[in-house]
């Protein structure tokens, strides 16, 4: 059980890292986000904008072997996944609805979307451009454009700092499994240990997302 200190604390992080995540969207962002994925139909918005996203819901998903635009994949457990490639990320057009175990996306949660891995799991991402470093939440399918290595949302866009480039080269390393509850407070404490965060949370603007 956590003690009042612990939650506070979660709570103040939350605040912090709502700062880090501020500032306006410009015009050009669904441009963008059109050019970064378009490989997947949405699903039915479920969470109208500007409404909280609930956390969890979904269910434990491994799936049979699937084939997209001539190529197959095939989902499995892989506790020794570790690879390189190419990240992207998506956004607006995706937040609010179902993603491929039940969850609904947010594009503000530390989370993320990957072809073959199980369904709800923890990965660490890294920027090798930058060397920054988060512990995501793969809950979606995805992506399946230009053999794409994974799709994360566009809180981890920014926080890995390629929100505007759109793409970036990563190293994707599994981390287990995630709790089906959607509790965030494993990837909440491991972003505030970033170095990096604590000096880019000192340059945040102020206002809200």
């Amino acid at each position: 059980m956590r003690s009042p200190l612990q939650l506070r604390w979660v709570s103040c992080f939350g605040l912090m890292a709502a700062a880090l995540l501020a500032g306006a969207c410009s015009g050009s962002d669904r441009a963008r986000e059109a050019r970064v994925r378009t490989d997947a139909p949405a699903s039915p918005r479920v969470v109208a904008d500007g409404q909280p996203i609930p956390k969890g819901g979904g269910i434990y998903k491994v799936g049979q072997p699937y084939q997209i635009d001539g190529q197959w994949h095939t989902p499995r457990e892989q506790p020794g996944y570790d690879r390189m490639g190419l990240a992207s990320y998506y956004a607006h057009d995706f937040h609010g609805r179902r993603t491929s175990n039940g969850e609904i996306f947010d594009m503000w949660s530390l989370s993320a979307a990957h072809p073959t891995l199980p369904l709800p799991s923890y990965v660490y991402v890294t920027n090798l451009e930058n060397g920054r470093t988060l512990l995501l939440r793969v809950n979606d399918r995805g992506p399946y454009v230009n053999a794409r290595l994974i799709d994360v949302s566009r809180a981890a866009a920014r926080y890995l700092g390629f929100e505007t480039r759109g793409t970036a080269r990563v190293r994707v390393r599994y981390a287990g499994p995630a709790p089906l509850t959607g509790d965030d407070r494993n990837e909440q404490r491991y972003l505030a240990s970033q170095p990096w965060f604590r000096v880019a949370l000192s340059h945040a603007p102020p206002g809200g997302r």
